[in-house]
């Protein structure tokens, strides 16, 4: 059903598929600066609803059909701007995250490398697991854990809880379960690949000293899930 609903947005015009993805970016930062400007809550939930809600811009790019180049440009300008923000105060409330971390550069750069990779392959249902298991899966983590994680535990240093393991596993466990059973369908491997590869993004999640996981995580979900489907096919 999903790729019908995908090959049917194809005929769109390539300003009205650009324009979708702007009209959605103008959304999700007019609901970040509404929630920092009105309510009273703590600037790490500004953060994560930037950080979940541009990375669903894969799925606007995949059901719109949007050409790889216009992603990987979107990249590399991203990279670039986040990059610069460490030097000069252009993105500070997206990068006091209160400890030294270039997650947010690492984000751009896993969009750009995942665009390249599973668009040219025709494939790009891939890059989506990728980008949402790291926004959906590890944004929810870092909220739950640092709202109700109370079983601590530390790896290289930096702390985590069980509860946002925990919620980081369920997360991206349904995340890749649902994007897999709308392209290959109710098959046995798909819950087997889906269980794994949230096992092992759980995993990469918690080594995140200078924010590495935003890389590790969307670039390791993706690609597992591409070689276990190819080896678990065959």
């Amino acid at each position: 059903m999903l790729i019908l609903f995908s090959s049917n947005l194809e005929s769109i015009p390539a300003w009205l598929q650009l324009a979708s993805v702007a009209a959605w970016l103008f959304l999700v930062i007019l609901s970040a600066w509404g929630v920092h400007r009105f309510v009273k809550t703590d600037p790490e939930i500004v953060r994560k609803i930037v950080h979940i809600g541009t990375g669903n811009v894969i799925l606007l790019a995949w059901w719109l059909h949007i050409p790889a180049i216009v992603g990987i440009m979107a990249s590399i300008v991203a990279s670039a701007v986040t990059l610069l923000s460490y030097r000069f105060p252009i993105l500070p409330g997206i990068n006091s995250v209160g400890r030294r971390s270039f997650g947010t550069f690492f984000y751009a750069v896993s969009v750009g490398i995942l665009i390249a990779w599973f668009w040219h392959i025709q494939q790009p249902y891939y890059a989506v697991i990728g980008i949402l298991v790291m926004t959906w899966g590890d944004g929810l983590a870092a909220l739950i854990g640092q709202r109700f994680g109370r079983h601590k535990y530390k790896v290289l240093g930096g702390q985590k809880s069980w509860e946002g393991s925990l919620t980081m596993a369920l997360v991206s466990y349904l995340i890749i379960s649902l994007i897999l059973l709308s392209t290959q369908g109710n098959l046995w491997q798909t819950w087997i690949i889906s269980l794994v590869v949230a096992l092992v993004a759980t995993g990469l999640e918690t080594f995140s000293f200078l924010g590495i996981d935003n890389l590790t995580v969307p670039l390791g979900s993706a690609a597992l899930a591409f070689v276990l489907t190819q080896l678990m096919a065959g």
